[in-house]
């Protein structure tokens, strides 16, 4: 009889030992922005959580799954645009799990394949446009490689929010060839700006002209008046003609003085 206490004693120990053994491998606990995909003996049971989680210890397997948004830095690429001019791009992805299951079940490594795919769409979207195009038309772009990434990775229960070209590295060369053409363009500009003007000086100067031919007497106010400026610029001695209109009638009345006397 003694023998048996002893037993169940020995028993009761055991199986409490093997309970705090087995505890922290049956209770999981899952933050809000985390889900546990359970396979119960390799069959799938569904995403749990949050929260306190209870499996069956060697019978069920917990995979956990983050929902948070995850940045991706895609790696610099090699592209050849449709111009012929090889350029290095590299770009940003942002994404998010949707589905835990499909990222688990439909896909080895979610991560991984979408960091692939997204290269590759890279390279494939922006082969097919031109140097300028991708040099001033980046949003039209990042929304183009943003549906075609997210179309791709939606059966894996992947949303690709944004992607944002972030470096576009052009050859030192081609580079010299743009700076040229923008130095020339800068130049047309200034001899098209500079040949408005003095058109508009010289419309300016017909009609003035024309008025002036017109009356006379403004031809000798603004006469008047630039002997006027020059006078007050130039602080000196200022000898200039004066119109034999004016003097005349004084000449006239000299002559008829002069025969009066004689």
């Amino acid at each position: 009889m003694q023998g048996f206490v002893v037993f169940i004693i020995l028993m009761i120990i055991a199986f409490i030992l093997v309970f705090f053994i087995l505890l922290p491998s049956a209770v999981k606990v899952l933050r809000e922005y985390e889900r546990g995909v359970i396979f119960r003996l390799g069959r799938l049971r569904g995403p749990k959580g949050p929260g306190l989680i209870l499996i069956i210890p060697f019978i069920d397997r917990m995979i956990r799954v983050e929902l948070r948004t995850v940045t991706l830095e895609i790696a610099p690429q090699d592209i050849i645009t449709r111009d012929n001019v090889t350029v290095k791009v590299n770009a940003v992805a942002y994404f998010r799990i949707f589905d835990p299951s499909k990222a688990i079940v439909a896909v080895q490594n979610y991560y991984q394949a979408t960091t692939q795919i997204s290269q590759t769409t890279l390279r494939s979207i922006l082969g097919q446009s031109e140097l300028d195009e991708l040099l001033a038309h980046r949003e039209m772009l990042n929304e183009k490689l943003q549906k075609v990434i997210d179309e791709q990775t939606e059966p894996w229960g992947i949303k690709v929010s944004i992607v944002e070209i972030k470096d576009v590295e052009i050859p030192q060369d081609m580079q010299r060839a743009m700076a040229r053409q923008a130095e020339a363009e800068r130049e047309r500009r200034a001899k098209i700006i500079n040949a408005q003007g003095e058109f508009q000086a010289a419309e300016k100067l017909a009609m003035a002209a024309d008025i002036i031919s017109r009356n006379p007497a403004a031809l000798q106010l603004r006469y008047l008046q630039t002997l006027a400026e020059v006078a007050t610029e130039n602080n000196s001695t200022t000898i200039f003609p004066i119109p034999i209109d004016i003097i005349k009638p004084f000449m006239n009345m000299w002559q008829s003085k002069s025969k009066e006397e004689k």
